[in-house]
């Protein structure tokens, strides 16, 4: 998911999708320690789809790039 396919997304929905994102990753990793066969850049795109989502809350929050809270 790219940065501007978030943009278009409710606060709502990147809180959700946020979550589940977590959630998977958290599971990745539980994952990668017990069975040791995970794909690490699996792990690292979802790592850095967690980051962009965060950032765009925190632009929106803010109120930075002329974009209001949805």
């Amino acid at each position: 998911m790219d940065a501007t396919e978030i943009r278009g997304k409710e606060d709502s929905e990147i809180l959700f999708d946020l979550k589940k994102a977590e959630k998977d990753l958290f599971e990745m990793k539980f994952r990668t320690l017990t069975e040791g066969n995970a794909d690490p850049a699996k792990i690292r795109r979802l790592r850095r789809e967690i980051a962009r989502m965060k950032t765009i809350l925190q632009e929106r929050e803010l109120q930075i790039r002329d974009q209001e809270s949805r």
